[in-house]
């Protein structure tokens, strides 16, 4: 599993914060929920089979 890409958490932060409203001052707060919301897309999309279960 890779560590999502600071592009990626870039655009992704971008969506959210455009989804709140487009609050000043809280870049911070969106960057680090676009990197958590990351790392658990990574963590629960895992293929899984009837050999892996």
């Amino acid at each position: 599993m890779s560590e999502p890409t600071e592009q990626e958490i870039k655009e992704r932060a971008h969506r959210l914060w455009e989804q709140a409203g487009k609050p000043e001052g809280r870049e911070d707060e969106f960057w680090h929920a676009a990197e958590q919301e990351l790392r658990n897309e990574g963590k629960s999309n895992t293929l899984r089979t009837p050999d892996t279960l």
